[in-house]
């Protein structure tokens, strides 16, 4: 990373409070860092941190996010997935009476957590221009407009059933007050078959005999296409896709038509994640067709993530969260061999855990699939909030307009909710 200052375009609440328009977002200001931070050796940083850390002791929590790059993720006091994290987080502060939760993921991750832990605490992300290009893909103006445009296109063929948004927990905060405002929830790449089967099951007020219902899904389109499609509904005819982008070209409907939204099921929100987006349908066919003479047992398992593309998780063996990707590798028997269709470094980390069990993985596309903006977090952005802390500095907090997280946690709550009390053992696409 170098030290250049970046304006980060952010699409929801951050250190600049700005409500819900468009037109008022701010641009936050990531300063850039001296040469004492970008210059210096890998483990000058590592020790410089790691002296910071024994300093500052139970006042800050570290958290690294599975996509991180392994310089980060040693420095964590946990490792998981966005949720997780946040929960963890809440924890930690209660058992430790830790004043500073440094998160080292992207911003929504950290605006999670700054939901979900008390006012005081101050939720530190160590670079503003770590975002997430798919929460960017939803903005709150835009749901409103298409929220409308979708209910005035359904009035008009006297829909009388309810429309329940449901978001990917990868999206703003401003979405998901979005989403808890209208009666909707969040879901995880884990729990979205839960999730849908509760909004579609009438969500917050259970569905009337006869009464139709639909679910709005934002960000990722992919996910909800591959979960609708898991429930056993024929996306190409029970679901269709809104495209913001789409309207300003004189699109109402965001590229569908009238007859589509009325038809559909799930209307899908027009984003995706640019990392698995880079796992193609090839790469399962090379795979496959290289192999097609070797017995069943000994040919390659395919892994994907369910943010890939229908078309990958169709030809993939397994599908299933970060987590459940996880277990999978851990639980594989010797000698098995697997193809992983998820971030390069959390690849990586679980190709060299499982080698010492004689088990082989390697990532789906040799491309090097990683997360551009959550590689924005490194040692010495890490470095330089800890020794602000310990300076009696603040930086890079991120705090959640109070309005927009009274509505944001009525949807993850209602998704919380709905977690089982004994969790079923892991599974595809529905774990």
């Amino acid at each position: 990373m170098n030290g250049r200052a970046r304006r980060v375009p952010q699409n929801g609440y951050a250190p600049s409070l700005s409500l819900f328009s468009r037109r008022s977002r701010h641009m936050l200001w990531q300063p850039a860092l001296p040469d004492s931070y970008t210059k210096a050796a890998p483990d000058d940083l590592a020790a410089r941190i790691t002296a910071r850390r024994n300093e500052l002791r139970d006042r800050v929590v570290i958290l690294g996010h599975h996509y991180q790059a392994d310089e980060v993720i040693r420095h964590a006091d946990f490792t998981g997935d966005s949720l997780k994290l946040a929960q963890l987080a809440a924890g930690e502060v209660a058992r430790r009476g830790a004043q500073f939760i440094v998160f080292c993921g992207v911003h929504f991750m950290a605006e999670t957590a700054d939901m979900l832990t008390p006012d005081p605490v101050s939720v530190i992300l160590p670079d503003l221009a770590a975002g997430c290009s798919m929460a960017d893909m939803a903005d709150h103006d835009e749901a409103v407009l298409a929220w409308e445009r979708i209910h005035a296109a359904l009035e008009k063929r006297r829909f009388t059933g309810r429309v329940i948004p449901v978001t990917y927990i990868n999206s703003s905060a401003a979405i998901k007050a979005f989403v808890g405002s209208r009666g909707g929830a969040v879901c995880t790449s884990s729990n979205a078959r839960r999730v849908l089967e509760w909004a579609l099951a009438g969500g917050t007020q259970p569905r009337k005999p006869r009464e139709k219902i639909k679910v709005l899904f934002l960000p990722d389109q992919h996910l909800g296409r591959n979960t609708a499609a898991a429930m056993g509904l024929d996306t190409e005819t029970e679901s269709c896709v809104y495209d913001p982008r789409k309207t300003s070209a004189g699109h109402v409907l965001g590229g569908a038509t009238a007859e589509q939204i009325a038809a559909s099921t799930v209307i899908l929100w027009a984003g995706h994640c640019s990392v698995h987006k880079l796992f193609r349908p090839e790469h399962c066919d090379d795979i496959r067709r290289s192999e097609q003479d070797l017995p069943k047992q000994a040919r390659t398992t395919i892994l994907v993530h369910p943010e890939c593309v229908k078309e990958v998780v169709d030809r993939s063996d397994l599908a299933g969260s970060t987590e459940f990707i996880i277990r999978a590798i851990d639980e594989a028997p010797p000698g098995s061999r697997w193809v992983v269709g998820t971030e390069f470094h959390l690849v990586g980390r679980l190709a060299k855990r499982a080698a010492l069990r004689r088990v082989s993985v390697r990532i789906l596309s040799d491309c090097q699939c990683l997360c551009t903006t959550m590689f924005r977090i490194d040692q010495p952005h890490l470095l330089w909030v800890l020794d602000n802390l310990a300076q009696g500095k603040t930086v890079n907090r991120i705090r959640v307009h109070p309005e927009a997280r009274r509505d944001a946690l009525l949807a993850v709550e209602r998704m919380l909710a709905l977690a089982p009390r004994n969790p079923a053992p892991a599974a595809a696409l529905a774990d």
